[in-house]
């Protein structure tokens, strides 16, 4: 049964998300709101890992604020890559961090799916840095977690919040291709100038 509490909370969430893909600062403000309404959903459904997450999206929501308008030595972040280097870090230490989350979960609470709920959090902070970053590499993280989110959440009953993080998942392919043209159009802008 889709509740009040999940509807508000993927109405605003696809806001927020709407608006980063079309790399609007407004993206952060609505992610707060929410952060906090995804937390109670998460923590009514024993999605604990989840729970966290939101947490962490509620701080860095806040900073990717402040970080887009002002970032770039005062001024406002550019879209750019990310690189391999940054990449080849990130990638393997998702993954080491995914287990070790995964295993305190499974051991020590009564977590649902503790393994593929922690490969959530884990890849969706990966993802939020990029994206607070303004790194165009975030929306491929976004595609991993969203992929994984899908089969979880609607295994908890959820039938609402997977219809919605399929259609993130588009989002975030069509992002994806509208960031690498942002970023390109910020190359070549000084060199008409």
């Amino acid at each position: 049964m889709i509740t009040p509490l999940e509807i508000a909370a993927n109405g605003i969430t696809t806001v927020s998300i709407l608006l980063a893909g079309r790399n609007s600062v407004h993206t952060w403000w609505t992610g707060i709101i929410g952060s906090l309404l995804f937390a109670a959903l998460f923590y009514s459904t024993q999605l604990y890992a989840d729970v966290v997450l939101q947490f962490f999206f509620l701080v860095t929501s806040a900073l990717g604020w402040w970080q887009w308008r002002h970032g770039n030595r005062g001024g406002e972040l550019p879209v750019r890559h990310a690189g391999w280097p940054l990449l080849a870090l990130a990638i393997p230490i998702g993954v080491v961090a995914t287990l070790g989350y995964g295993a305190l979960l499974f051991h020590y609470t009564n977590a649902y799916a503790p393994f593929v709920d922690s490969a959530v959090l884990v890849f969706s902070i990966i993802a939020q840095i990029f994206l607070m970053q303004r790194r165009i590499e975030n929306w491929l993280f976004w595609l991993l977690v969203n992929s994984i989110a899908v089969p979880l959440y609607a295994s908890r009953g959820l039938h609402l919040t997977p219809v919605l993080y399929a259609a993130y998942w588009v989002n975030a392919i069509v992002s994806w291709f509208w960031w690498r043209r942002l970023a390109a159009s910020q190359v070549t802008a000084p060199a008409a100038a």
